[in-house]
């Protein structure tokens, strides 16, 4: 059973389809008894990396999740947001202390003139490694970001696969049983159902 953790955090919902879409039993919620059931655990989200981290200390949900994906290693993915939300710290808005569960900062991607932020629309991914996640992915393979912000890894060996958007930037993370896409995989065709499918076998 796939669990989406309801931080009232946005998102929820087209994630759930997408991976009810697959064939998973699929459950939205933030109450620790499923979390405890799922097999798969997701972390969606759209706003703010404060914001994001507030609920989930408001809800009691990192200890739980602290239990179920670090103690008992179960497949985790973060998405966008909570891809961020792994991170040490973030500086939107302020510096925010994150989950910490992949050491790195989130930081807003640098300004240029001809270029626009947010960061929106399709791009491509560079593979840098070999990794589950990501088989059958083609050389072209394209995914739909909207985002401002950046995950900068300290280990540059958690990085699966990158983006360029001025900067080149971390767009697929992994770091043992947790993985984590800056772009919209339930957004994202083919290419992002794919990253699904991979995650539930991974």
């Amino acid at each position: 059973m796939v669990v989406i953790i309801d931080y009232q955090m946005g998102n929820k919902q087209s994630v759930s389809n997408a991976f009810a879409s697959l064939g998973c039993a699929v459950v939205t919620s933030h109450q620790p008894e499923d979390i405890k059931q799922a097999t798969h655990l997701v972390l969606p989200g759209v706003g703010a990396f404060g914001d994001g981290m507030k609920n989930l200390t408001q809800l009691g949900l990192i200890p739980i999740l602290a239990e179920e994906v670090l103690g008992k290693k179960k497949p985790f993915l973060g998405v966008c947001l909570g891809m961020q939300l792994l991170a040490t710290k973030g500086t939107e808005y302020g510096q925010h202390q994150g989950l910490n569960w992949i050491p790195g900062v989130v930081d807003l991607i640098p300004s240029q003139a001809e270029l626009r932020i947010p960061h929106v629309g399709w791009n491509n991914v560079a593979i840098k490694r070999k990794h589950p996640l990501v088989n059958d992915l083609g050389e072209e393979a394209t995914f739909y970001f909207v985002h401002s912000y950046h995950f900068q890894p300290e280990s540059p060996e958690d990085i699966v696969a990158t983006c360029k958007y001025g900067i080149e930037f971390a767009a697929i993370l992994q770091k043992d049983n947790i993985f984590a896409t800056q772009f919209h995989p339930e957004k994202s065709h083919k290419d992002g159902m794919l990253i699904l499918k991979n995650f539930l076998h991974a």
